[in-house]
């Protein structure tokens, strides 16, 4: 296995253990893939979710950007419902994770076909 496959393996224990959910590993593979280089940063593979211009960043970037959604207070709560989901308290939220658990949230999942 490669390093993607072992981060990949990583999120799906993280989904499982922190957030409660069965990953569906296609997507997963697929969300993770998408997020491109970051994943081996050690910082930009993770979430600040305590900085407000981070939350943002995954708003503009993401949800608008690649989800192609519509700019309004439904995607903050969602990144909040996701971040609460995850843990606020838990150091490290993977990025690919957030984004995994927001395409479930949004059913976009088509976007990664």
């Amino acid at each position: 296995m490669g390093k993607r496959d072992d981060l990949i393996a990583q999120y799906a224990e993280d989904l499982r253990q922190k957030c409660g959910m069965e990953p569906d590993m296609d997507l997963l593979t697929k969300v993770t893939i998408g997020c491109g280089p970051a994943i081996y940063n050690a910082d930009a593979s993770t979430v600040a979710a305590s900085q407000p211009e981070e939350l943002e960043t995954v708003k503009n970037n993401f949800l608008i950007k690649k989800l192609a959604l519509d700019d309004g207070p439904a995607l903050m709560e969602a990144i909040n419902s996701v971040i609460e989901t995850y843990g606020r308290s838990e150091r490290n939220k993977y990025r690919a994770v957030v984004y995994y658990m927001l395409v479930k949230h949004f059913g976009k999942e088509a976007q990664y076909v």
